[in-house]
């Protein structure tokens, strides 16, 4: 028996342990880690180098669309699952588009949970019976998600970063010294995304942010 070797990213200790429970009585399962962060998510599924990852969205530093790339760049063949609050078609189309072959809504249940995992690791895609149906229509449709175009798309990944962390509360210099680069660099990043999002302050990027489902509220 071929053991599947999980990563939680989750950000509410509480919801990893009761997913570490649904998961701890399968035999063929086996939690090898856990990130309280985007930024951790990414440092342990290098170090880990697990087959699954059971990812949020809503993370603090680095939120989890942003992780997924990141991971998915490094290690193509690792699986990601999205487990979320987050039902839009912009949240789902961004994290299919970043490399998820699954997604779910946390208000699934335990044989949801287990059915996609079955599914992914087989090489297949799962979604949620909630959002399949939009997923459908927004992929198969008139329209297909390279089409669609916001403002939110023209930011760098770096600018994605930098946005993340003002909107969480981070000075420049804490932000600076996050992302590895200078407070000049990071000064330079927010004024672009000012310019590419039409904001002018923090306290509008910040609304934008949870708008967005980036940060909570």
């Amino acid at each position: 028996m071929t053991t599947i070797r999980i990563l939680l990213a989750e950000d509410h200790a509480i919801l990893r342990a009761g997913i570490r429970s649904l998961l701890d009585p399968v035999p063929e399962l086996e939690v090898v880690g856990e990130a309280g962060d985007g930024l951790q998510a990414v440092a342990q599924a290098k170090q880990l180098q697990p087959d699954l990852i059971l990812m949020d969205i809503s993370m603090p530093l680095m939120n989890g669309t942003e992780a997924i790339k990141k991971i998915k760049l490094r290690q193509p063949d690792t699986r990601v699952i999205v487990m979320t609050l987050h039902k839009s078609d912009e949240h789902v189309r961004a994290a299919l588009d970043a490399g998820a072959e699954g997604y779910l809504l946390k208000d699934d249940t335990h044989q949801e949970l287990l059915a996609a995992i079955g599914s992914v690791t087989s090489g297949g895609t799962y979604l949620s019976p909630k959002i399949c149906g939009k997923v459908v229509n927004g992929y198969l449709g008139q329209t297909s998600p390279q089409e669609v175009s916001t403002p939110w798309d023209t930011l760098t990944d770096r600018e994605r970063e930098v946005v993340k962390l003002v909107a969480e509360g981070y000075k420049n210099r804490e932000i600076a010294e996050c992302l590895c680069v200078s407070v000049k660099t990071v000064e330079k990043h927010r004024a672009n995304v000012m310019r590419k999002l039409d904001l002018h302050n923090a306290a509008g990027l910040t609304t934008y942010a949870i708008e967005n489902g980036l940060v909570a509220p």
